[in-house]
C-alpha cells in the first residue's frame, strides 16, 4: 500500500542562516531540437513544428517551491525530479540567478518527442511477440498520456487503451485508467487521488480498483501445466472474474525535505473467483480487508547518466526505507475459516551510494496467518551493485531470490514475463513458486547521441537462474553468456532501451533443454 501513496525525494539542506526568498520563477521551455544547432536539419525543424511544447503552466504546477517562499536546495532538487517524473522532457535543469538584486529561479526544460508510433518485435528462444499502435505522452503540451497499442504474444492478443493525467482537476490530483481487451477476456484498472507527492507532503488520499473477466494460464517447461490444480484448471487453463475497490488515507506526523514518518489506514472490498473455463454458473465470493501501518524514510537520490538510458539524467533511489503493515481478513467479511486471519507485511531498503556508483539491498515479506500458523505468503531479497568509476563502462551486478507459499491462482513466477531471468531462453521456460537470478553486465558506451537521435552501447553479460516448484521438481537453474547491442532514443520523452542479444545457453543434465545451445532475442532492455 505504500507504493500507492508514496512519491518521494531527498536533497540537502541549505546552509544555516535566513535563506533569501524567491522573488520570481522564470520558465524556459525549449522544443525538442535546438533551433541554432539543428537549423540546417529538415527533420529537426519538422519535428519542432509538429510538436506542441509543454505549457509553462504545467511546469509551474509541478514545482514544489513557489515565489515568495524561502530558497531551499532540497525542494529545488526534488522539483527537478518531479519534472523528470512527468516523462515529457529529455533534459531538466533548475538554477538561480539575480535580476535587479532579486533572487529568481530559472527552470530550463527540453521537451522530448512524445508522439510515438509503436512498432515492436520480440523474439526469445524462437517465441515471437509483436506490437503496433501509438502512445502520446504529452497531449497538446499538458503532460497527459494516451495509449492505444495492440500486442500479439504466443498466449493471446491484447488491445491496451490508457489515459493518465498528473494534474487531473487540481494541481496534485492524479488519474490513471487502463483497459485491456484480450482475445480471451477483458481487464480494467483505475487509480485516482493525491499521493505523498513530495517528501514533506503532510497527507495523502488515493483510491483504486479493478474489474476483470479473463483466462489465467499456468505453464511448466514452456507448455500449459495440466498437473497444477487440475480440478479447476483442465489443460492448465482457468477463468478469473474479479471486481475490487480500495481506499487508502495517510498522514505524516513528521515530514521534512530529508525524512518522514507516515501512518496509513486502508480498506478493500473485493469479489474474486476462479473456476474452469466455460463454467455456466460462475461462483460469487465477496471479501473485505482492512489494514494499517507506517512508513519511515531517510530520502536520498543519486543522479546518474547512461545507467538505464542514454543522454539524460536518471534519479536512482538510494534512500533508507522501512515499511510495516498489518491486514485483517476476518471470517465475518467473507473469508472461510481456513483462510481468515491476519496478514503482516514488511519491506526494507538499505543503500550505500558513492561517487559514480551505489549498492542497494531490498527485502520484503508478507503473508497470512490463520490461527497463528502461516497459510500463504511471499518473501524476496535483491542486491544491486552498480559502478561507473571506469568510463565509459557501467558495471552492474544483480542478485535476487524469492519464494511463494500457496500463491493466489495465476500468481506464480514467470521470468520471461517479468524479465528477471536468463534472457535468451524461450517464453515461459522458467515458471514456479521459487526463483533465483544472478546477472552481471558491462554496459559500454559506444555513442551517447549518435546523429542527434540515439545512444548506442555494447553489453557483455553473464546470467544464471531460473524458477521451479519445490517439492514437485528439483531446482531448475540454467544460464547464458553473450553480448547485447543496446540502442536507445535520446530525443524521446522516455529513454527506453531496446536490446538485441546473442548468447550461449548452458544447463545441467536432465534439464528440459531448448533446441540449441545458441539463443537470440530482441526485446526491451533490462532495467535495474
Amino acid at each position: 500500500m505504500a507504493t500507492l501513496l508514496a512519491a518521494a525525494t531527498p536533497g540537502h539542506s541549505v546552509a544555516q542562516g535566513a535563506p533569501p526568498a524567491i522573488d520570481t520563477v522564470i520558465i524556459v521551455n525549449r522544443n525538442i531540437f535546438d533551433q541554432q544547432e539543428y537549423a540546417s536539419s529538415f527533420l529537426a525543424r519538422l519535428a519542432n513544428r509538429l510538436h506542441v511544447r509543454t505549457h509553462a503552466g504545467i511546469i509551474r504546477r509541478t514545482l514544489l517551491i513557489n515565489p515568495g517562499e524561502p530558497y531551499d536546495s532540497a525542494r529545488i532538487a526534488e522539483s527537478e525530479r518531479a519534472l523528470r517524473n512527468l516523462h515529457v522532457f529529455s533534459r531538466v535543469r533548475i538554477d538561480t540567478t539575480r535580476l535587479d538584486g532579486r533572487l529568481a529561479l530559472r527552470v530550463a526544460t527540453t521537451d522530448g518527442w512524445s508522439t510515438k508510433p509503436q512498432l515492436g518485435y520480440t523474439s526469445a528462444g524462437g517465441d515471437v511477440s509483436w506490437l503496433a499502435g501509438v502512445v502520446e505522452d504529452n497531449l497538446l503540451g499538458t503532460a497527459t498520456s494516451l495509449i492505444a497499442v495492440y500486442n500479439h504474444t504466443p498466449d493471446r492478443n491484447i488491445l491496451n487503451l490508457g489515459y493518465a493525467s498528473p494534474h487531473f482537476f487540481s494541481r496534485r490530483a492524479q488519474l490513471q485508467l487502463l483497459y485491456s481487451d484480450k482475445s480471451d477476456g477483458t481487464r480494467g484498472t483505475w487509480f485516482f487521488g493525491v499521493p505523498f507527492y513530495e517528501t514533506a507532503a503532510p497527507r495523502a488520499v488515493v483510491t483504486g480498483g479493478e474489474a476483470a473477466s479473463e483466462r489465467v494460464l499456468l505453464f511448466k517447461d514452456g507448455v500449459p501445466d495440466s498437473t497444477r490444480d487440475a480440478a479447476r484448471a483442465p489443460n492448465g487453463v482457468t477463468e478469473r472474474h474479479a471486481l475490487s475497490f480500495s481506499l487508502t488515507a495517510g498522514f505524516a506526523p513528521h515530514a521534512t525535505t530529508r525524512s518522514y514518518l507516515r501512518l496509513w489506514l486502508a480498506g478493500q472490498w473485493r469479489r474474486e473467483d476462479f473456476d474452469s473455463l466455460g463454467t455456466a454458473a460462475f461462483p460469487r465470493s465477496v471479501f473485505g480487508t482492512v489494514g494499517m501501518g507506517m512508513d519511515v524514510g531517510h530520502v536520498r537520490f543519486q543522479v546518474l547518466e547512461r545507467f538505464n538510458s542514454y543522454a539524460r539524467r536518471e534519479d536512482v533511489d538510494v534512500s533508507q526505507l522501512l515499511h510495516l503493515g498489518v491486514w485483517a481478513a476476518p471470517r465475518a467479511w467473507g473469508y472461510p475459516s481456513s483462510r481468515a486471519g491476519v496478514g503482516p507485511e514488511v519491506s526494507i531498503q538499505i543503500a550505500a551510494p558513492w561517487a559514480s556508483g551505489f549498492a542497494a539491498l531490498r527485502a520484503a515479506g508478507n503473508g497470512v496467518l490463520t490461527s497463528g500458523v502461516p497459510d500463504s505468503g511471499r518473501a524476496s531479497v535483491a542486491v544491486t551493485i552498480a559502478s561507473q568509476n571506469v568510463p565509459p563502462h557501467t558495471l552492474i551486478l544483480h542478485v535476487e531470490a524469492a519464494r511463494l507459499r500457496r500463491p493466489k491462482f495465476g500468481d506464480d513466477f514467470d521470468l520471461w514475463t517479468t524479465q528477471n531471468g536468463p534472457r535468451v531462453w524461450g517464453i515461459h521456460q522458467f515458471t514456479g513458486t521459487q526463483m533465483f537470478w544472478l546477472a552481471f553486465e558491462d554496459r559500454a558506451l559506444l555513442a551517447d547521441d549518435a546523429w542527434g537521435l540515439m545512444g548506442i552501447g555494447l553489453a557483455p553479460f553473464f546470467e544464471y537462474g531460473g524458477a521451479w516448484y519445490p517439492g514437485r521438481e528439483r531446482a531448475r537453474l540454467a544460464g547464458d553468456v553473450g553480448f547485447s547491442l543496446r540502442i536507445g532514443p535520446t530525443r524521446a520523452v522516455r529513454g527506453d532501451v531496446a536490446e538485441i542479444a546473442l548468447g550461449y545457453r548452458f544447463w545441467p543434465n536432465g534439464f528440459a533443454a531448448p533446441p540449441g545451445r545458441w539463443g537470440f532475442t530482441i526485446r526491451k532492455g533490462v532495467v535495474y
